[in-house]
């Protein structure tokens, strides 16, 4: 079964303008400081002002003990501000005394750890910063905190690796401290079997017998008297003598005409010195390989190693094959099957047209039509076309119980021929990043960016993808890649997750969508959207921009450049409704404008179609085509059915006249997960808005965003209380209940309860 949820976690707007920046001194007192911790801290307060409120970001840095807990004080130099509303902590005013106390998430504060938080506020007169913070009641700018142990961590071996007999364990740690490492000592089974005073800290222990073993890493810091950690104990093997193997991976890969395809080679066990793999090919003389050789070691052997490989431009109507020889001293060779994919004869690929949608009919999916049409007036939807979720490297072959690439192909081809000269567009969703969900429980993925998550992401998953796509026989279809759900956009606003913080640091998520627009923009009959979150995640002025500015930052790196983007996605897989027929943005009440309102809480936009066309434009400033195009997913923000308003209401009480006039009819616009009351909604057109290339269904309808309980199971899915509908919530939604249906099963599976809600309120209303 394809898994293909991901709700976005909401985000109230952060504050960036950085109006003024105070660095907390020892200036004020208050409650008695918690006995277990000597406290030291920063706080940086900066704000985003307009006439009457502002907001204000607040970033708390711990330069003492680990906190467990903390409260942060300080007071509003005046009586006229006024605290509105919170969030990242649980926020409270007493005259003009403000506190912020922790959440579960962010209590625990390391040294040197920081996180933020913020709040919106009220103010007349003049609205000065707060000259002096304090957390657990201490000034910050306190008592410089004593001396710390170090950290260490052991990075090799592996828990549960294997190694053969007589080849070397390599042993790697890395450590740091507040002052300086003064050594990191290496032990076997608990016995010291070397000491390393110099970064990096490494050992090869030889001559271990076989059986199971265990590794660990004690650092000792430079104090007197010093102060030392120590890893967990790892476990690994030393197995009997084997005759070591290369190992390929794919072990056949099509490369296109004039392009190129990359193929992965690692070895199979640990060597016990540099292994040089050499490379050599036999066949058609214009398929070529770079590099020949390749150069193992005992750290890098089990970590793949990318050759290319190329097929010249030819006159020739011929799929030319070739075998590629990989072969070392002591190790059984692996070979791959390279064939070309012709363009020369074969059916004609079509032309790249501005926008895929126009003049095709759309794939259905014969996996989500069966489980659609068995549902009681499931018939009315069934041969809607859908999105086929790619969300691991399984899904590309895939099962006995879901197609995979090739069978959705190959039955596009099918339908191609039975619906006359239309072309077909036919839709998948790549979604395998490393971290991928960093901020999500509900729909993590397999590969982890610590576990040499992009290289796999790169040769296990992009190149078999883009391989079958580039294939010949598919090449008049249009096909439509909707790349990396929420990813992108993490990267902005989620950065307090510490996943999230990985993806950027690491550069995984820019450089895996770079990577996936490189492969696939080179197929000439592939259509390339990247997502762009929804008007309830990006649609505050601090996170549109920057958001704008990294999808630009990112796609101008690729080959091509802008030329590798048709377009932009919005709302996949969420619900935020299309349009808000009953208010704009501009609306007042009461001398009030609509975005004071708690439901759109200072948001630029009220619905999806305004965001998508304000957003595309943007874009276009900033360097993408003036032809690209927008999606919006319409599968579930119809918001029908009885509930519906069907005029704006006559209130002249701000948020009594937002929440009557509203369609979208969540509890919070924050809530995500397997939403109460949601309908279909529009069915997919294209072209059906200026700016937009059309309305898609991505989200197949009836498939669950996440269970709302606990459910064990073995696609790494986890539990997400924004699912359960007991949940009470969080500051990200105003502590508002889930909204979630129950009952649930795990994100991507068959839900029957919520594709009959669905169909029943369904606007446009189903005939």
């Amino acid at each position: 079964m394809r898994v293909n949820s991901r709700r976005h976690a909401w985000r109230n707007r952060a504050a960036t303008t950085a109006a003024l920046l105070v660095a907390a001194a020892g200036l004020a007192t208050g409650q008695a400081a918690t006995a277990h911790a000597a406290v030291a801290c920063d706080v940086a307060y900066t704000t985003n002002d307009w006439q009457g409120g502002f907001t204000a970001s607040v970033t708390v840095k711990n330069l003492g003990d680990p906190l467990t807990g903390w409260t942060l004080g300080f007071n509003f130099p005046t009586t006229t501000q006024q605290l509105t509303q919170g969030w990242s902590a649980t926020w409270a005013q007493s005259g003009q005394a403000v506190t912020a106390k922790n959440l579960d998430w962010n209590g625990n504060l390391a040294t040197g750890a920081s996180t933020s938080i913020g709040f919106n506020g009220n103010w007349s007169g003049t609205n000065p910063k707060p000259t002096s913070f304090t957390i657990n009641g201490v000034a910050c700018g306190g008592t410089t905190p004593g001396n710390q142990p170090p950290t260490v961590s052991l990075t090799s071996p592996a828990s549960g690796a294997s190694y053969q007999t007589g080849a070397a364990v390599p042993l790697t740690a890395t450590a740091s401290d507040d002052g300086a490492v003064s050594k990191v000592e290496f032990y076997v089974d608990g016995t010291l079997v070397n000491t390393d005073t110099t970064a990096p800290y490494s050992y090869s222990a030889t001559g271990l017998a076989a059986g199971s073993h265990t590794a660990k890493a004690k650092a000792y810091d430079n104090a007197s008297p010093a102060l030392s950690t120590e890893t967990a104990a790892v476990p690994f093997t030393v197995a009997g003598t084997s005759t070591p193997s290369i190992v390929a991976s794919p072990t056949s890969v099509s490369v296109p005409e004039g392009g190129s395809a990359t193929v992965g080679f690692k070895l199979s066990q640990a060597p016990s010195g540099n292994v040089t793999v050499n490379l050599s090919k036999t066949g058609d003389s214009d398929i070529t390989i770079s590099p020949s050789t390749l150069s193992f070691t005992t750290a890098n052997w089990n970590t793949a190693q990318n050759v290319t490989v190329s097929a010249a431009q030819d006159a020739d109507q011929t799929n030319g094959t070739a075998t590629i020889t990989a072969a070392a001293s002591g190790h059984t060779g692996a070979t791959v099957t390279a064939t070309e994919a012709d363009d020369d004869g074969n059916p004609p690929t079509g032309e790249h047209v501005d926008n895929p949608y126009t003049d095709a009919t759309g794939y259905v999916n014969p996996d989500w039509s069966a489980k659609a049409a068995a549902e009681p007036g499931g018939n009315a939807v069934a041969k809607i076309s859908t999105g086929v979720w790619l969300d691991r490297i399984a899904a590309i072959a895939g099962s006995s119980s879901a197609m995979g690439l090739r069978a959705h192909l190959e039955e596009a081809l099918r339908q191609d021929a039975a619906n006359g000269s239309k072309p077909l567009t036919i839709q998948f969703v790549i979604y395998n990043l490393p971290n991928r969900d960093c901020s999500a429980l509900a729909s993590n993925g397999e590969l982890l960016i610590s576990q040499n998550g992009l290289n796999r992401y790169k040769t296990e998953y992009i190149d078999p993808i883009a391989a079958i796509m580039a294939e010949p026989r598919y090449a008049a279809l249009r096909i439509v890649s909707i790349i990396e759900i929420d990813s992108l956009p993490n990267l902005i606003t989620n950065l307090n997750v510490a996943k999230c913080q990985e993806a950027k640091d690491s550069g995984a998520y820019v450089n895996g969508v770079r990577y996936a627009l490189d492969k696939l923009h080179a197929i000439n009959n592939v259509y390339t959207y990247i997502d762009a979150g929804h008007h309830g995640w990006l649609g505050w002025d601090t996170n549109f921009g920057p958001s704008a500015d990294l999808f630009a930052s990112t796609v101008s790196g690729t080959v091509k450049g802008f030329d590798s983007v048709d377009g932009f996605i919005t709302n996949t897989a969420n619900y935020s409704a299309l349009k808000e027929p009953h208010f704009t943005i501009n609306t007042q009440v009461n001398g009030q404008t609509v975005r004071q309102s708690s439901w759109i809480d200072w948001n630029f936009y009220v619905d999806e179609l305004s965001f998508a066309q304000a957003f595309r434009n943007t874009l276009i400033q900033k360097g993408f085509k003036s032809n690209i195009g927008m999606l919006i997913d319409t599968s579930r923000n119809g918001w029908g059915g009885s509930a519906r308003p069907g005029a704006a209401s006559t209130s002249t009480v701000l948020n009594t006249f937002v929440n009557e006039s509203r369609v979208d009819r969540r509890i919070h616009a924050g809530n995500w997960c397997n939403q109460s009351g949601a309908g279909l909604g529009e069915r997919p057109q294209a072209s059906p808005a200026a700016g937009l290339d059309a309305y898609v269904w991505i989200k197949p309808p009836g498939e669950s965003d996440g269970s709302s309980k606990e459910i064990p199971n073995n696609e790494g899915k986890g539990f997400d209380r924004m699912c359960d509908p007991t949940y009470t919530g969080n500051e990200r939604n105003g502590n508002n209940m889930s909204g979630a249906l129950a009952d649930a099963p795990i994100s991507g599976q068959w839900f029957s309860a919520q594709f009959r809600q669905l169909l029943q309120n369904a606007y446009p209303a189903l005939p």
